[in-house]
């Protein structure tokens, strides 16, 4: 049974800083994709970032580009989203997803994903 487990959400000021961890298990870690969607309140689910557990290769929305890391420690089946200079508009909850490509993450087919952790709130004030 898949399960991926996210830590990491909280409240901060604009600028700061928060690192999301996404733990997975009962699932095929080094061959797919794993990363986040966000999704702030009265809008659509967007893919944030991801990476191809497999070889590296990312994806990064263009609001995310040069504030957001994704990284992955494969000896703990664990992706991270390290977010730095927090903006209002980051305020959502995140959803770590598994798939099995990086397409998936920039183009949202809710079919095409493989699994979804349970969300963690980011509220970034100002």
């Amino acid at each position: 049974q898949v399960q991926l487990v996210e830590s990491g959400g909280g409240s901060v000021q604009a600028g700061g800083s928060l690192r999301l961890s996404c733990a997975a298990s009962g699932y095929t870690y080094s061959s797919n994709c794993m990363g986040w969607f966000r999704q702030a309140p009265g809008k659509e689910r967007e893919g944030v970032a991801a990476i191809y557990t497999g070889g590296g290769s990312t994806y990064y929305a263009d609001s995310v580009k040069g504030r957001f890391t994704i990284s992955q420690d494969n000896a703990k089946n664990t992706v991270y989203l390290q977010m730095n200079s927090l903006k209002p508009e980051d305020t959502a909850m995140y959803y770590c997803a598994a798939a099995h490509a990086l397409v998936y993450y920039s183009d949202y087919d809710v079919n095409a994903l493989d699994a979804w952790g349970q969300g963690t709130l980011v509220t970034v004030s100002s």
